[in-house]
């Protein structure tokens, strides 16, 4: 699919007041509001335009898959930052637009921190550049961060520019048993120190912590930490960010964002905390609004 086919559908859905679908692999169909209007399918529109390792960046169309840029990325030993979700094939203007993150978030960030350009088809048929390909960019408004997470609401993303970075040297993961409370108190007391923590998952009274960074700094942190190793870690990673891992497992799950520092929650069905703290999985049978007053009170959504 070529950018003018993109521009000519969104002309015409403008001109004929009609809503547009955008849908890249549909892996994310089931993130955000309902979905209405015609399907304007993104996954023609693809490849990697630019990449520079010098330079850490790298610059993709909207339907590029996923796994097409980190395989090209691996090679030269960098990574996406934040580690989205693949789920089923899932392309760069869909992680993009749904702005999801996986266990790497507490340490890199989230995916808007690392957008720095886009080229975005607007709701009338524009064709507009936002940034460029450094962090520091001055020229206009920042929107290419501000269409992370924007669920196809401001437009196409039809290029997008990221910042990527060098994968760590080493990298080993702890378990340790532990309550909710004492979980929570632990990751805290860790987070403030200077430690290469790159995720963190508790489920089931254990919690996992992985360290990644210079093999000097990681030996160092499992000398001060403690626990046990983890075997098959890597798997138990992917699992996390695919969310295949069994936490993930039920009918109906509440993704609640919270302040690190939370307490435990009043709230039925804790199945896992993420982030440091600072994402908390229940699969609770209380009345939504009795679920979203809990993490409003917090401080969260």
């Amino acid at each position: 699919m070529l950018l003018d086919e993109i521009v000519a559908a969104v002309r015409a859905a403008h001109e004929s007041h009609s809503p547009l679908r955008l849908r890249g692999a549909g892996s994310k169909d089931f993130y955000g509001g309902m979905l209405a209007g015609e399907v304007l399918d993104l996954c023609g529109h693809c490849g990697i335009v630019a990449y520079e390792p010098t330079e850490l960046y790298i610059t993709a169309k909207c339907g590029t898959p996923l796994s097409e840029i980190e395989e090209a990325l691996a090679e030269e030993g960098q990574m996406l930052a934040c580690e989205p979700p693949h789920f089923a094939g899932a392309t760069l203007g869909g992680a993009i637009a749904a702005g999801l993150a996986g266990p790497r978030r507490q340490q890199a960030g989230a995916v808007r921190d690392f957008m720095l350009g886009v080229k975005m088809v607007d709701g009338t048929g524009q064709v507009l550049d936002f940034g460029g390909q450094v962090m520091k960019n001055v020229a206009g408004y920042d929107v290419s961060r501000f269409i992370a997470g924007s669920l196809g609401t401001l437009g196409v993303i039809a290029e997008a520019t990221l910042k990527v970075l060098p994968r760590p040297v080493a990298e080993a993961t702890l378990e340790f048993t532990c309550d909710e409370a004492e979980a929570i108190r632990r990751l805290n007391a860790w987070g403030g120190q200077p430690l290469p923590l790159s995720a963190s998952f508790w489920f089931d009274n254990h919690l996992w912590l992985r360290l990644s960074g210079a093999e000097a700094a990681v030996a160092a942190a499992l000398g001060k930490l403690g626990g046990k190793p983890s075997r098959g870690a890597a798997a138990w990673w992917q699992a996390v960010r695919e969310q295949t891992h069994a936490a993930y497992a039920g009918p109906t799950l509440w993704r609640l964002a919270l302040p690190s520092t939370t307490a435990p929650l009043a709230l039925d069905g804790l199945r896992a905390i993420e982030w440091g703290g600072g994402l908390r999985w229940y699969a609770s049978d209380a009345e939504p609004a009795v679920v979203r007053a809990a993490a409003a009170a917090a401080g969260g959504h």
